[in-house]
């Protein structure tokens, strides 16, 4: 019952801040030229564009697989596409990414995966998906300079909130692999000084969580110590990954003709864009990612098509990458951890039409 109250809470949530986002989008603005525009974007450049989405769902599912493998567990490959689908759908619909993950556990689970192990996993996910973004932030804000002063000077507030926000979550979640013991400590100390303020209730449970949480960070911290290799080449896929996502956007400039400015400036930007929205609390940082593209593309698309491009873009990246997870979904839930049911339905309704085969064939022959 918990769990649906809060699937109902957050779909609310996810369709009124779509509706505010679509009002503050197209308020005002001339609806039959922007449908002009949609109609002049060449499909050609759309349908990579669509790949490279799909790409992105697809890399996840083969770090995930990789992961696993390394750890001497076979999950196969269309079943990992599932749970990375799953992770993408909830991240979508849920504030900050906050539901992609423990859903994952959920359906890992179903494979007969404990805990213990996909939760190691989807740590080492979460870390190399994160720095990514910091190392693009940081490269960006302090060593490009041309593109920070050309581009980004009306949004550098944002750009260095996200940008410090995703610094802070990366070096938490170190600090949680690395120094466990310490983080035990700063975490029971911090539990006990909010029940003293009695912002919390006092529960034994509660701090049960806590050890339970701090031993499987621990056993994190031993795999990336002992797999110093595997963890690079997760992180080269993660970098594979995150890129191809930033191509959309380009791809969505080349069909509108486009082609006066590079594809390096293009792709950055949008990568900024996800930098600053990231670890913003809204679903799929709907609302400021809209905003920030019309206000970094306007220049690059022109006044005239950058809301044609703005729809394309988050179209495809974004409610594209939606409704494919949420499908996908479906099917996770179909097929995950039911494999031995499904063939013991097949079993029976095998055995049911041989004897109807039987039953009819005594009935010829007594005839």
């Amino acid at each position: 019952m918990k769990n649906k109250k809060k699937i109902i809470g957050n779909g609310i949530f996810l369709f009124l801040v779509l509706g505010l986002t679509l009002y503050g989008v197209f308020h005002g603005e001339d609806l039959g030229l922007i449908w002009e525009n949609l109609k002049k974007a060449d499909i050609r450049y759309l349908f990579p564009a669509v790949i490279c989405v799909v790409f992105f769902i697809w890399g996840e599912s083969i770090i995930i697989h990789y992961l696993l493998y390394t750890l001497q567990i076979r999950l196969k490959k269309w079943k990992c596409f599932l749970i990375s689908s799953v992770g993408f759908f909830f991240s979508c619909i849920t504030p900050s990414a906050s539901g992609g993950q423990p859903m994952q556990m959920v359906y890992l689970k179903k494979e007969k995966i404990p805990i213990s192990i996909s939760s190691v996993v989807l740590m080492i996910v979460t870390i190399t998906y994160k720095l990514v973004l910091v190392l693009l932030g940081l490269f960006v804000l302090f060593f490009q300079p041309r593109i920070k002063d050309t581009y980004m000077q009306d949004v550098m507030p944002v750009m260095w909130l996200g940008l410090w926000l995703n610094v802070f979550c990366v070096a938490f979640m170190l600090l949680l692999t690395f120094h466990p013991q310490l983080m035990r400590q700063i975490l029971v100390k911090g539990h006990e000084l909010l029940v003293k303020m009695h912002i919390l209730k006092k529960k034994t449970s509660r701090l049960e969580k806590l050890e339970n949480a701090m031993d499987e960070y621990q056993k994190t911290a031993e795999y990336l110590k002992n797999h110093p290799g595997v963890v690079g080449i997760v992180f080269l896929i993660t970098c594979l990954q995150r890129v191809a996502l930033f191509f959309v956007t380009y791809f969505v400039y080349r069909s509108f003709g486009l082609h006066q400015y590079s594809m390096y400036d293009i792709v950055v930007l949008q990568g900024m864009i996800s930098v600053a929205v990231d670890m913003l609390p809204l679903p799929g940082g709907m609302g400021i990612s809209e905003k920030l593209f019309s206000m970094l593309f306007t220049g690059i698309f022109g006044q005239v098509k950058v809301l044609a491009g703005l729809i394309l873009s988050r179209g495809l990246s974004y409610y594209t990458e939606l409704l494919i997870s949420a499908v996908m979904t479906v099917a996770a839930q179909l097929f995950l951890g039911n494999e031995k049911e499904h063939r013991e339905k097949i079993s029976e309704k095998l055995k049911t039409i041989q004897e109807k085969g039987k039953g009819y064939e005594r009935k010829r022959g007594n005839s």
